[in-house]
């Protein structure tokens, strides 16, 4: 089955990624990395449009946004975490990369009990070295520490779902949000076609990710099968969510980075509709 989105809005972004729906507040965030600049908009449920009604600009790059439960925001930047409160604040939670590893914070989400997972990526040549680290409480514990390139995050029942970009690998691992008990990792299936970036859940246990490259989202089962594509000509695809009142539009970043001559929909948010709804996106908890 295949869907096609329509651009939300005429603005366009250099690496827009990490789309948050707010349930409570009705809105939704979204980060463009580069920029260093954490977007808040209002999606018409009826027209799928978007239009920006806020930003917060950073001195760094900003990897990934999340919702705390009084409305402040953590912020993922170059290597630390920041907590935007909702008076405007910002203070530091805790550092993830250390000083003088030239990594930068990539995609991250909110797990069921409000803890918050980020991942990062290289800016050297090393490889299989990147992190994927949760904040508990100040602490920051590390799940994996042999990424290429971490990205899209999703739950899906008891199993933690996470997508290792650069040899296609969709990693996944039974996940206790009570007690924060993970188990081995193993591999549920490698996207062979583009590269594999951000990733969400719907409410029938099936996995939506962005094919960086093939202009697309897929719709794939937790084993890997191919359900359905949603197209948007937008070559570097990057990351979905399920936003809207009944969470049931799709929403979708893309980018212009690394492309030398972006077109007409490059960089731009996109909205489809496919015939299922999303999981409700948690918010982030202090301890």
């Amino acid at each position: 089955m295949t869907f096609t989105a329509v651009p939300a809005s005429a603005d366009v972004y250099a690496l827009g990624e990490g789309p948050v729906w707010d349930a409570a507040r009705q809105r939704l965030l979204w980060v463009d990395i580069v920029a260093g600049t954490v977007y808040e908009g209002r999606l018409d449920p009826a027209t799928g449009q978007v239009t920006v009604t806020g930003r917060h600009v950073f001195d760094s790059t900003v990897g990934a946004v999340a919702v705390a439960a009084d409305g402040g925001l953590v912020v993922a930047e170059q290597a630390t975490l920041t907590r935007l409160g909702p008076d405007g604040s910002r203070d530091e939670l805790a550092r993830v990369l250390p000083e003088g590893v030239r990594s930068r914070l990539n995609d991250g989400a909110v797990d069921p009990a409000g803890r918050f997972l980020i991942g990062s990526l290289a800016q050297d040549d090393r490889v299989g070295q990147e992190v994927l680290a949760r904040l508990d409480g100040t602490e920051v514990t590390y799940l994996d520490a042999d990424l290429v390139l971490s990205n899209g995050l999703a739950w899906v029942g008891d199993r933690l779902y996470n997508v290792d970009t650069v040899p296609g690998t969709v990693w996944v691992r039974d996940y206790d949000p009570e007690s924060g008990e993970t188990g081995p990792r193993r591999e549920a299936f490698t996207v062979t076609a583009g590269s594999p970036d951000g990733m969400c859940a719907d409410a029938d246990g099936n996995l939506w990710i962005a094919n960086w490259g093939l202009g697309r989202v897929e719709c794939r089962t937790p084993g890997g099968e191919l359900l359905a594509t949603v197209e948007t000509g937008a070559r570097h695809t990057s990351c979905p969510v399920f936003a809207g009142p009944d969470l049931d539009v799709l929403v979708i970043t893309t980018a212009t980075a690394d492309l030398t001559d972006p077109g007409s929909g490059d960089g731009r948010l996109f909205t489809a509709r496919v015939g299922v709804r999303g999981l409700p996106t948690p918010y982030w908890v202090s301890r």
